[in-house]
């Protein structure tokens, strides 16, 4: 799977996994960076879980090396950790190796991207997130979350037994955050059916063929066994992969990661603690898996196609939306810049209804194999350890409901709410998500 992984990969040339495997980071060093400096980026944490040790063999191999730790206790990957990676590595004119997890990897993405378009190497601490080999850093800039275009690490390491012995709740939030890429599948199924997005073969199959397998023992991965962790930790680095060979983060996320990312720009926490990336995901997903539980249900074969393009609103109409429902978000201007980018008019919106009615008996069936049940994916979040309802990261049912109007505005992307808003079934969908006998019921 690995090797199929690297013959999608557009930027990541070498990923060593195993028992023991941080001795080759000198030797990958060496090979991709000859002659150069080397800076150990850590935080407190991983720089006791590998970044000394990873130091002290990069010292040993007579590689010139040094280290900078980010010793603030609690932080995310916002701007201006960016610009303090960026002097330190233009400041000691080094390469980046990146000693931890998501934020640390972000960082080091984005920062060695500034200085032209330098590459890294990542070790990782923890099967927490997919967002090592990804192409793009999810960094939040001026309030608002986005994903900036850089390169993945051209090379990566991550010792099995380092990962085993993160804390269960990191392990946990990367289980969920690859389980994200059940219903975030189906939701492309949906965009290249409207041909908005159309899925990439090699983007798809390298990561969707063995995402079942990736996610069928959560019982070993949440007792810490290493085999079961290193498994699903080869997912989510295949789903980097998947984001590299599209050239996007289309294969990885959709709605179940825009929940997410308004947490992080409203600065959720829940007692005193910021939630993890994969946590917050794990509530969305849930929801999408609860909405396609009932969008599966619909008959869509009866969409009335005229009465929709008659009451599809005018791209100002939506502008002005956008400009209402985000007027006290600390990103004002978010949902206003998404729609611009993604606005269809009547005609192109009348083609793509016209196309799901006609083909939905066969796509519904294709979408029923795709998308787990809302019940299916919370039994296998409660065994892992993730969170399985809103209160357990410290937000409603409300909230949530509150929120998709949020999510189907804020990104370009093709979501199923905005298949729902189409077809005017957005209000029954959200409904029968969060009324009498939905998954989220209020």
């Amino acid at each position: 799977m690995i090797e199929k992984g690297l013959q999608v990969a557009t930027q990541t040339k070498d990923f060593v996994m195993g028992h023991g495997v941080h001795t080759q980071v000198p030797v990958l060093f060496k090979k991709h960076f000859p002659g150069k400096k080397a800076m150990i980026i850590a935080d407190c944490n991983t720089w006791k879980a590998a970044g000394e040790d990873v130091f002290n063999k990069m010292k040993a191999a007579g590689i010139d090396v040094d280290k900078f730790i980010i010793e603030e206790k609690e932080f995310h990957a916002e701007w201006k950790y960016v610009m303090m990676v960026e002097e330190v590595l233009k400041e000691h004119q080094a390469i980046a190796v990146s000693v931890g997890s998501g934020v640390i990897n972000d960082l080091c993405k984005l920062a060695s991207h500034h200085l032209n378009d330098q590459r890294y190497l990542s070790v990782a601490t923890a099967a927490s997130v997919d967002g090592y080999t990804s192409f793009g850093a999810s960094i939040t800039y001026e309030g608002a979350k986005q994903t900036f275009e850089c390169p993945a690490p051209i090379a990566m390491v991550a010792d099995v037994d380092v990962l085993a012995h993160a804390p269960k709740e990191m392990t946990a939030a990367g289980y969920a955050d690859l389980a994200a890429k059940v219903p975030a599948g189906a939701e492309w199924m949906i965009a290249d059916l409207m041909g908005t997005e159309p899925i990439k073969p090699e983007a798809w199959h390298v990561l969707q063929d063995v995402l079942d397998d990736m996610l069928a023992n959560p019982e070993k991965v949440a007792s810490g066994d290493p085999d079961a962790v290193g498994n699903f930790f080869v997912g989510l680095t295949l789903s980097g992969f998947a984001m590299q060979a599209n050239g996007s983060s289309r294969p990885a996320s959709c709605t179940d990661h825009l929940f997410s990312h308004i947490m992080d720009m409203t600065h959720h926490r829940y007692h005193g603690k910021l939630q993890s990336h994969g946590f917050q995901v794990a509530i969305g997903t849930l929801t999408m898996c609860g909405m396609f539980d009932k969008f599966l249900t619909y008959d869509l074969t009866k969409l009335d196609v005229d009465k929709c393009v008659a009451n599809w609103p005018t791209l100002e109409q939506e502008q002005q939306r956008a400009l209402d429902l985000f007027e006290d978000f600390p990103a004002p201007k978010l949902g206003y810049t998404e729609i611009t980018k993604k606005y269809n008019d009547k005609e192109t919106v009348r083609k793509q209804l016209q196309t799901v009615k006609e083909c939905w008996p066969e796509f519904r069936e294709k979408l029923k194999k795709q998308v787990y049940s809302f019940d299916k994916m919370q039994k296998l979040f409660a065994i892992v350890g993730a969170p399985t309802q809103p209160q357990d990261i410290g937000i409603t049912r409300k909230w949530l409901l509150y929120r998709c109007d949020f999510a189907q505005l804020m990104r370009w992307r093709f979501n199923l709410l905005d298949l729902a808003k189409r077809g005017m079934f957005y209000d029954q969908l959200l409904m029968d998500t969060f009324g009498k006998g939905g998954c989220w019921e209020i």
